[in-house]
C-alpha cells in the first residue's frame, strides 16, 4: 500500500517569451544553441509531490494555476524544464477533451486504438467493448465520426475507456464539469468504487465539493508555485478563505453603500466574523448572526439562504415568513439572529446568505454571502438528510 506512484523533485516548466516575432527567433536560437532562456516565464516552479498507492488527492487553484500543466508533466505529455518526474504502475490520464481521438474515426474505432495503445489484446477489447459502450451510454453514436460528438459525448466515452482499464493511478483534469448530472453522478460512484478497491486519484477541479468527496488530500497552486499542501479540508478551506479574502478587497473597492435604505454590516457566523469561510460538522450546529441598519429607521425584514456551491437553492427562510421581529438596537441598527441545531446538510460545500428587504417585503436592497464547509463523511446522496426509519414487518418473507 506504500508504493510510491508518482515522485515529482523540483519540477518546473517555463516558456519563452513569445509576444513578437523577433521573440520567438531569439528563443529559437538560444534552443539550437543549447542555453537557457533568462527571459523564459516558469508557469510551474519547483513543486515536490509523492503518490503514494491507495492516495486521493484533489490539485485545487485559480485559473492559470499550473494545475493542468503539472498534469501533463506527471503524464509525460510535457517535458519539464527543471527537476524530474518519476512514474510507474499503469496510469489512467483524462486530460483535455477529445485529446487521443481521432476525429474522422467512429467512437468504436477510437476504443480500439486506445485499447491498443493500453496493451489490450483483441479477446480482451472483446470482452470489455459491450461494457465500455453501457458505461458510455452514447446509443447509435458509437458508430459515429467523433468529429460529430458534443463535449459531453467526449468525456463519456473518454471516461468509459478509462473505467474498463482500471489503471493504478487515474488522473483527471475537471472531467466532471463537463457532461449533464447523472453521467457526473454515474462517475462520483465509479470513482468512489474505485478509491475503496485501491486505486489512486489525481483530480484537478475548481469544485470544493468534488475535491473533499472524492480525496483525503490536497494540493494548492497559485501561480505555478505551491502554497499548500495536506489534508483535503484545510487545503479547501485555506482556498476558499483566500478567495473571501480576495472578494473583500475587491468590495472595499466597490463604491460607497452606506446611503442604501437597508445596510448588512455584517454576517457572523458561529462566533466567527469577517469574510472567510466557516467550517461546521455534519450534524453540528450552525448560527448566523447579523446587524442591518436602516437609514430611515424603519423596520427591515431579513432573509437567511443557504445555496449549494454551484448555486442550487438549499433553503430559505425569512423574518416574515415565521411571523419573529428582529431586534433594535439603536435608532437606526437592527440585531437578527438564526440558529440551526442538528444541521441536516450533508458534507459538501455550500454558501450562507443574508438579504435585507424593506418593511413590506417588496424590494431587495443588500446581500452578504459567506462560504461554508459542512465536514464528515455520509454514503447518502443529495443535500440533506432526512429523518427516516425503515419499516419491517415481523413476519415478513425475507430470509
Amino acid at each position: 500500500m506504500n508504493q510510491v506512484l508518482v515522485k515529482a523533485t523540483g519540477v518546473g516548466k517555463a516558456y519563452p517569451k513569445a509576444y513578437l516575432s523577433s521573440d520567438r527567433l531569439r528563443a529559437l536560437a538560444r534552443l539550437l544553441a543549447g542555453r537557457r532562456d533568462a527571459d523564459a516565464q516558469y508557469v510551474v516552479r519547483d513543486i515536490d509531490l509523492c503518490v503514494r498507492r491507495g492516495e486521493s488527492i484533489a490539485v485545487i487553484g485559480q485559473n492559470g494555476a499550473g494545475k493542468s500543466t503539472l498534469l501533463k508533466l506527471i503524464t509525460g505529455v510535457l517535458t519539464p524544464t527543471s527537476g524530474k518526474v518519476e512514474v510507474s504502475g499503469s496510469v489512467g490520464a483524462l486530460l483535455e477533451l477529445g485529446a487521443g481521438f481521432h476525429p474522422e474515426y467512429s467512437g468504436r474505432d477510437n476504443v480500439e486504438m486506445a485499447a491498443a495503445l493500453h496493451g489490450l489484446s483483441h479477446d480482451e477489447l472483446a470482452a470489455r467493448m459491450q461494457q465500455i459502450i453501457e458505461f458510455a451510454d452514447i446509443g447509435a453514436y458509437i458508430d459515429e465520426p467523433v468529429k460529430h460528438y458534443s463535449s459531453g459525448m467526449v468525456v463519456r466515452l473518454g471516461f468509459a475507456i478509462i473505467a474498463s482499464l482500471k489503471p493504478d493511478l487515474l488522473i483527471t483534469d475537471e472531467v466532471l464539469a463537463v457532461g449533464d448530472e447523472s453521467f457526473q453522478k454515474k462517475c462520483i460512484r465509479w470513482m468512489e468504487e474505485y478509491l475503496k478497491e485501491g486505486g489512486t486519484l489525481l483530480l484537478v477541479t475548481h469544485s470544493m465539493y468534488h475535491a473533499q468527496k472524492l480525496c483525503r488530500h490536497a494540493l494548492w497552486l497559485d501561480h505555478g508555485a505551491l502554497m499548500q499542501s495536506g489534508d483535503v479540508f484545510e487545503v479547501s478551506q485555506a482556498y476558499l478563505a483566500w478567495h473571501e479574502r480576495k472578494q473583500a478587497a475587491i468590495e472595499q473597492r466597490a463604491p460607497d453603500r452606506s446611503g442604501i435604505e437597508f445596510e448588512i454590516t455584517d454576517l457572523v457566523v458561529n462566533d466567527s466574523p469577517g469574510n472567510q469561510a466557516v467550517v461546521v460538522d455534519f450534524g453540528g450546529k450552525l448560527v448566523m448572526s447579523s446587524r442591518i441598519r436602516s437609514r430611515e429607521g424603519r423596520l427591515p425584514i431579513a432573509m437567511f439562504g443557504i445555496v449549494r456551491a454551484d448555486g442550487t437553492p438549499v433553503y430559505g427562510v425569512s423574518t416574515e415568513m415565521d411571523e419573529v421581529g428582529v431586534q433594535r438596537v439603536s435608532d437606526h441598527d437592527f440585531r437578527v439572529e438564526i440558529e440551526f441545531a442538528g444541521l441536516s446538510l450533508l458534507p459538501g460545500s455550500y454558501q450562507v446568505r443574508i438579504h435585507t428587504m424593506d418593511t413590506e417585503g417588496l424590494r431587495l436592497f443588500d446581500t452578504l454571502e459567506r462560504g461554508l464547509t459542512v465536514r464528515g463523511e455520509s454514503r447518502e446522496f443529495g443535500l440533506v438528510r432526512l429523518p427516516h426509519r425503515w419499516n419491517q414487518s415481523s413476519g415478513g418473507h425475507g430470509g
